[in-house]
């Protein structure tokens, strides 16, 4: 079992739920990307999930991509990024994740990624833009290290094909809630809850809802119906504010974090 099996399986014994907070690696730097992990789990984040700056994001809003820009503009290097999530890994108590294209894993090497992920403490991965029929090679690579491979089912995608998608994935699945880009929405599709509990009576995996969630009545609405919740935009957005006194925002975006958090059941 992975660090993420464990966890969830605690969670389920506990009758919780996981938030999952999302930020950019290197937006403004490693060393504050470090720092805000840390304040995160420490305010009782499940898993936090680290965004891979990439120059040409699938599903990222406005907020994201413009953390990637900023991050690479910088000159932020994956070598530097897992050595960083090395060094934070032993010091938190929740799981990591790197959410990554998958033409930085394939330029890479697939036993050469998920090495270095088991390397520097990482759990897994999550690889929004892996089409399903081209996953068993890397959930084989998974597998074999006891690394989660989490993979993203949407509102657009046939059930059929969200079963495959199940069945080369770990972890957990990744739900996406809306058709669309990442971003805070202030309402969230009416439908959503029947497709996340149609989606957790096929899989034994934990299903986690992403996209759009932002705000406290987000998590009262969903958790019920979800395994966890996965906040990005909103986070990054505030990171993004940083300047002089990285005290005060880091302030900000856990007391932000807080109150998700107090919302969950």
């Amino acid at each position: 079992m992975s660090p993420i099996d464990d966890l969830f399986s605690k969670l389920r014994n506990e009758n919780r739920k996981a938030l999952m907070p999302f930020v950019t690696a290197g937006d403004p730097d490693l060393d504050f990307t470090a720092t805000v992990i840390q304040e995160l789990v420490a305010r009782g984040a499940s898993i936090c999930e680290v965004g891979i700056p990439y120059s040409d994001p699938i599903a990222d809003g406005p907020v994201i991509q413009a953390s990637y820009t900023r991050a690479l503009e910088r000159g932020v290097k994956l070598k530097d990024i897992l050595a960083m999530l090395g060094d934070v890994a032993p010091q938190v108590t929740a799981p990591l994740v790197t959410m990554v294209s998958y033409a930085i894993i394939f330029r890479h090497g697939l036993e050469q990624y998920a090495d270095a992920l088991c390397e520097n403490g990482v759990a897994g991965m999550i690889v929004p833009d892996l089409p399903v029929e081209e996953s068993p090679l890397l959930a084989a690579v998974c597998e074999a290290r006891d690394l989660s491979l989490i993979q993203l089912v949407t509102p657009t995608t046939p059930r059929e094909r969200a079963l495959k998608i199940t069945e080369n994935s770990s972890g957990f699945l990744y739900y996406v809630s809306v058709a669309g880009i990442t971003g805070e929405r202030t309402k969230l599709p009416p439908e959503l809850v029947d497709r996340v509990s149609w989606l957790r009576e096929q899989t034994p995996l934990p299903v986690c809802i992403g996209f759009g969630i932002s705000q406290p009545e987000h998590v009262k609405l969903l958790a019920p119906v979800a395994d966890g919740l996965i906040v990005g935009s909103a986070i990054v957005r505030r990171m993004a504010e940083v300047g002089e006194n990285r005290d005060t925002v880091l302030g900000e975006v856990g007391d932000y974090v807080g109150t998700l958090l107090a919302a969950l059941p």
